[in-house]
């Protein structure tokens, strides 16, 4: 699947070695073959992807900066740091074990925009490439430090007070899926003075559950988080971009909420725009009009919210799967930029996840997905586009309908093939309406 997510596919069946060296080869035509940064989620084809991109960037001339095992937002913010020429970062992010993928970043620290893969998918297709001769190939240079620098850069935070955060001791239960948050997340959890419970945090990519932080995968985490009497869970996905949270009761709250809670915290230190895509859950416009500051809705793909957050200034965003935006430190998802301020709320409120979750605004969201396939989504979006009479309609990605504190959304999957579902509403029985209704328009 290519996308502006990307480069995903099955290992060995879709995603071959010729493909990667293929994208590699273009990604140096595309930097100019300077120089790369490259990192990886911990799977365990990751090593056979990175030695066949470090020959496409090699033989075409780039120096190549190997991070080795590390976050999505961790490569992110040392290619900006290193004032690299890009970067590609080797993740399949949430999806199954025996998927992986390339995710290209600009020299800026972001992902490619639409208008960047409209210069640089094309190279690709290309058949042939600049190979150097034996006396231009540079070397692969490591650079162990990245982990340390990103933490130190975290917990300068203007918002986060360490001080206050270890005093309350808080014992954190923390499930990294042995993906690369396990090189990072217990680190930073101890710096700021939390007793750590580590759970599946050996970065040997083998996912002892469905590596997507969702509710009905966390039932280890639940279950650790009550026999430890810890006062919070934290589950991340395999390259640490999505945060989800498990209450002190053991529930599992939901992502939605991890992006509502950062939100509510923030807002209340500091004001100012707040950017989100459009399947985000309308918790945030509850904050963002708790605190009167302007909301703005983009496509899904966290380059269109970086895109936005930035042209506005803005001081928050993210995505409502989990992933967390302060500028301040980069405006790219970050679980750990969302550990930190949840923390940082309990610590400031007093109170816990429970209580912050019971302050906010409630509704009910229902997402799902559907082979589609064998579905022309064309007449699809048509029949859904005029099967809400009444609502307000959004074509910025699929169509989200809203109907009152209700909204409804079809689109296609920037990551797998699928169509994708979401419907929300004051309460459960509303929102499986919605599902239904929009399914029964999805396949005519």
């Amino acid at each position: 699947m290519v996308s502006i997510s990307g480069v995903r596919g099955i290992v060995g069946e879709t995603l071959t070695p010729e493909v990667v060296l293929a994208y590699a080869s273009a990604f140096a035509e595309y930097c100019g073959y300077g120089t790369v940064v490259v990192g990886r989620d911990s799977r365990v084809t990751g090593e056979l992807v990175r030695q066949v991109v470090f020959a496409g960037l090699v033989s075409s001339g780039c120096k190549v900066i190997d991070l080795g095992i590390c976050t999505t937002p961790g490569v992110q913010v040392m290619v900006k740091h290193l004032k690299a020429d890009g970067g590609i970062i080797i993740t399949a992010s949430h999806n199954p074990v025996q998927w992986n993928a390339l995710k290209f970043v600009g020299n800026k620290g972001f992902f490619l925009s639409k208008e960047d893969n409209t210069i640089f998918m094309p190279l690709a297709a290309k058949s042939g490439f600049k190979r150097v001769l034996w006396d231009e190939v540079k070397k692969i240079e490591a650079y162990p430090d990245a982990i340390r620098i990103y933490t130190q850069k975290l917990l300068k935070f203007s918002l986060i007070n360490k001080l206050a955060i270890k005093k309350k001791k808080f014992k954190v239960v923390i499930d990294c899926v042995n993906g690369a948050g396990s090189v990072m997340c217990p680190g930073l959890l101890r710096a700021l003075g939390c007793r750590v419970v580590e759970l599946n945090c050996k970065p040997d990519g083998l996912f002892p559950h469905e590596p997507e932080p969702t509710p009905a995968n966390l039932k280890q985490l639940c279950a650790a988080v009550k026999k430890h009497k810890a006062h919070v869970g934290f589950a991340v996905d395999p390259d640490a971009d999505r945060l989800a949270i498990v209450s002190e009761k053991g529930v599992a709250i939901g992502e939605e909420y991890t992006l509502a809670l950062c939100a509510d915290y923030f807002l209340s230190r500091k004001k100012g725009p707040v950017v989100v895509n459009l399947s985000t859950s309308r918790m945030i416009n509850d904050v963002c009009e708790k605190y009167g500051v302007k909301l703005t809705r983009t496509p899904v793909g966290e380059i269109n919210v970086s895109t936005e957050l930035v042209r506005q200034k803005g001081v928050f965003g993210g995505e409502g799967n989990g992933g967390a935006m302060a500028p301040e430190i980069h405006a790219c998802r970050d679980a750990c930029t969302g550990m930190e301020l949840v923390l940082q709320y309990m610590a400031a409120s007093g109170k816990s996840v429970s209580g912050l979750v019971a302050s906010l605004p409630s509704y009910a969201i229902v997402k799902t997905k559907y082979d589609c396939s064998a579905v022309d989504m064309a007449r699809a979006f048509d029949r859904f586009k005029n099967g809400f009479p009444g609502g307000a309609v959004d074509e910025q990605d699929g169509i989200r309908v809203d109907i009152g504190k209700s909204w409804v959304q079809l689109r296609k999957s920037n990551t797998e093939p699928v169509a994708r579902i979401i419907a929300e509403a004051p309460t459960a029985a509303e929102a499986q309406q919605l599902t239904e209704q929009a399914k029964a328009l999805l396949f005519g």
